[in-house]
């Protein structure tokens, strides 16, 4: 919101939220052919339906984004629970030796920890069954959004005055003005990674009435609820704090105070994200390992089991394969966050990298073989617009947030 100012802000994350809303309602479309409400053909997966419509070719293209965007969510979360256990720690030590003391904590040693507690979650079997994990971080989210939101209302109030101004935070020229402004889209195009987990969520529906319709329903709830919260964290926080408003508000000390209430959010946070973490990566774990065991189907390695009994645990049981891939996968991802550990260029180069591609190119190009539309129609041309002007703001978000990032790097 600083980047952009009063105007421009609230208008992409609406902008943003629109666009996300379109590619739901064509993404819904494809779960069924020919007809999208009861037809006998079902699209169980974000990967199985454009390999149908588009092609195996589009199939493993399409893998290559959605694979890379698990695996980039993995560092994301490594970098933002170490930050939010590193303010944890800062909030106390305001607490006890007052606003102005040099509270100053390292973040790799917490990564290192996230990573470790990962390696061990990840060798938990059957966890991307547990659907308490969903419950869990759904909670955790609703709780420290809401701490977000009441604490920016709270400061504007102390204030007395509204923060910010229409053309958001100053800069030497116009050169730099535009840099920040495209990192910021990257920031926005990370908060709604939508696309890949739909059809998915559409195949655990019922029907009648037909799962799309019922789909586009929670879709358009979903995406209201969570562009009502972006606004009101993002505006309140740019009211009370202008330009000087942090990347982060629970763990760039914006605030200080209540301290307990800003430990907990931070906690909220944490415990969100080492569920996270794992539902982002159990995708992952399954395509490599189950492609492995139709390669090679007699290795001991990739598919012997082995059980391994500890004083006071059950029985655990280990797969070579499960063990090191998944070791090395949570290492590779936690080095990678320690070497760049920058919140909001980490996330504007991720944001940028996946939303066009998986979010708006797969979608608009399914929806055309199921509808069978036609090129140079209206509505073919309607949509290839669409997409081109997304393609675009992409683009610029991509090249902002890669110049964000190494500018973090070296400076």
């Amino acid at each position: 919101m600083a980047q952009l100012g009063w105007i421009a802000g609230p208008l992409a994350m609406i902008v943003f939220a629109s666009v996300t809303l379109v590619s739901a309602h064509l993404i819904c479309d494809c779960y069924r052919f020919p007809d999208p409400e009861s037809g006998p053909n079902r699209n169980r997966s974000f990967m199985e339906a454009v390999g149908f419509y588009l092609g195996k070719r589009s199939q493993q293209v399409c893998g290559i984004f959605a694979q890379e965007s698990f695996y980039g969510c993995g560092i994301a979360y490594t970098i933002t629970a170490a930050t939010s256990v590193r303010a944890i720690q800062r909030s106390n030590c305001y607490h006890r030796e007052g606003h102005d003391a040099v509270c100053k904590y390292g973040d790799t040693s917490f990564m290192l920890v996230f990573g470790i507690i990962q390696m061990v979650a990840s060798q938990i079997p059957n966890f991307h069954d547990m659907e308490w994990l969903s419950i869990l971080a759904a909670i955790m989210s609703f709780a420290y959004s809401f701490i977000g939101f009441g604490l920016g209302f709270a400061k504007v109030i102390e204030n007395g005055r509204v923060e910010g101004s229409i053309s958001g935070v100053p800069t030497v020229d116009v050169g730099d003005k535009l840099w920040l402004v495209f990192e910021a889209l990257g920031d926005i195009a990370f908060a709604y990674p939508y696309s890949t987990i739909l059809l998915e969520i559409q195949d655990t529906l019922k029907s009648p009435p037909a799962e799309n319709k019922t789909m586009k329903k929670a879709s358009r709830a979903a995406i209201f609820i969570t562009t009502f919260f972006y606004l009101c964290c993002g505006c309140f926080g740019y009211a009370a704090f202008g330009n000087q408003t942090p990347g982060n508000l629970l763990s760039g000390f914006g605030f200080y105070e209540p301290y307990w209430l800003i430990d907990f959010a931070n906690a909220c946070v944490v415990l969100h994200l080492v569920g996270g973490y794992q539902i982002f990566s159990q995708p992952v774990f399954a395509l490599v390992e189950g492609w492995l065991a139709n390669r090679y189907p007699r290795s001991w390695f990739v598919n012997k089991p082995y059980t391994l009994k500890l004083p006071l645990f059950p029985p655990l049981h280990v797969n070579p394969l499960r063990l090191c891939f998944r070791t090395a996968y949570v290492a590779s991802t936690t080095t990678i966050a320690m070497a760049f550990p920058y919140f909001n260029q980490v996330l504007g180069v991720l944001g940028a990298l996946n939303f066009w591609p998986l979010a708006i190119y797969f979608p608009v190009e399914m929806y055309f073989v199921q509808k069978n539309i036609g090129a140079w129609t209206r509505k073919w041309i309607v949509l290839k617009m669409f997409s081109l002007l997304c393609f675009l703001f992409t683009i610029m978000g991509l090249i902002g947030s890669i110049q964000g990032l190494i500018k973090a790097r070296f400076s």
